[in-house]
């Protein structure tokens, strides 16, 4: 089982399909992965299973890639109720989770966004815009760049779970940046498919970090770098000042209320 452990989880699911199916059963999406490059002991790793569950997973694995095989079950003590384990996070990496909770709303606010673009006579230029500015200077430069410039710092900027946030944080950008020409262009077709487009993968990318990123580079990190990194937070917080956060705020309150009006009419 170490040549396996130890092998590229892409080429195994590729080899072997229900590899794939017993990964997500467990909440582990290695299947849609766009790099595909973890080690099947790092996938296993990052998810932090309880032992039994580990134990399992592991099991179920060796059976699917050598059916022929006369692998013995795992000793699991079935009196043991499997818990789920709860998450806890360290002050500087809580208060990302907390800028997420921001950036979720503004998420759920825009299929009703992209209606009111696809019935109104013309496009509200000023309205997508708007939203662009939040995801541009919020959900990007005051939020991801902290991920970028300071959080992914503590760890292994190549490891295949860093690599796909990047890509993530690229991906987001191109559907911002047609969203943008479909604005300028009155384009309402393109404005809705990278708008749906971009909330689909932010809402993927936030679970990700919330659920798996965030508590595994937690678990590498010491005191001293939880103060580091607490601090060099503070500090990119300070540079923009308490304002820009309370603007975004204010501005994804007035966009809900809008819509509310809008429903209840």
């Amino acid at each position: 089982m170490n040549n396996v452990l130890n092998k590229e989880i892409k080429k195994i699911i590729d080899e072997c399909p229900e590899v794939g199916r017993i990964l997500e059963e467990y909440g582990i999406g290695c299947t849609p992965c766009s790099v595909g490059t973890c080690l099947l002991k790092d996938v296993v790793g990052i998810h932090n299973l309880d032992p039994q569950r580990e134990a399992t997973l592991m099991y179920r694995i060796e059976k699917a890639i050598y059916p022929n095989r006369n692998v013995p079950p795992p000793k699991v003590d079935l009196s043991k109720k499997s818990e789920p384990k709860k998450i806890t996070y360290s002050p500087p990496v809580r208060k990302l989770v907390d800028e997420h909770v921001l950036i979720k709303r503004l998420l759920a606010l825009i299929p009703m966004i992209v209606e009111y673009v696809e019935t109104s006579i013309k496009v509200d230029k000023d309205l997508v815009l708007k939203c662009v500015d939040f995801i541009r200077t919020y959900a990007d430069k005051y939020h991801h760049m902290k991920e970028e410039d300071i959080l992914f710092k503590y760890v292994d900027e190549k490891a295949e779970i860093i690599q796909v946030m990047f890509k993530d944080h690229d991906t987001g950008r191109d559907h911002i940046r047609q969203v943008v020409e479909g604005a300028e262009k009155g384009n309402k077709a393109q404005i809705k498919e990278h708008l749906l487009a971009y909330r689909d993968l932010l809402t993927q990318h936030i679970k990700k970090e919330d659920e798996i990123l965030y508590p595994w580079i937690d678990r590498q990190l010491s005191d001293a770098q939880v103060g580091e990194m607490f601090r060099k937070c503070n500090e990119a917080d300070a540079s923009v000042g308490d304002e820009l956060p309370r603007k975004y705020e204010k501005f994804v309150k007035n966009l809900e209320e809008k819509f509310l009006q809008e429903i209840t009419k």
